[in-house]
């Protein structure tokens, strides 16, 4: 079933190569990512309630956390940085791919 998820901290295309090459890593299908509007929405192909937490782990781990989520200011700090390289690593793979 696909899936809608508002996610903070996504600002460009290099957030969502490395958010798409992450989760299709992981076997998740169907993965579109909305940069038109805040909060940004990523939308997956969710089998069940498993692929979803561990969806949201992903994203998490790379400095996405879901929208709604209660964040304290650490971890508010230390996902921005997290999504801050994963952002770069991705900026560097669309140009890795264009060459």
């Amino acid at each position: 079933m696909l899936t809608t998820i508002e996610v903070k901290n996504i600002r460009c295309s290099g957030c969502a190569n490395t958010i798409t090459k992450a989760l299709t890593k992981e076997g998740f299908t169907t993965i579109n990512i909305d940069l038109s509007f805040e909060p940004r929405k990523v939308t997956v192909d969710i089998k069940s309630e498993a692929s979803l937490a561990h969806f949201k782990a992903i994203l998490r781990k790379l400095g996405y956390p879901i929208f709604d989520e209660e964040v304290s200011f650490g971890d508010s700090a230390t996902l921005k940085v997290k999504s801050f390289v994963s952002c770069a690593v991705g900026k560097f793979s669309i140009e890795d791919d264009t060459n």
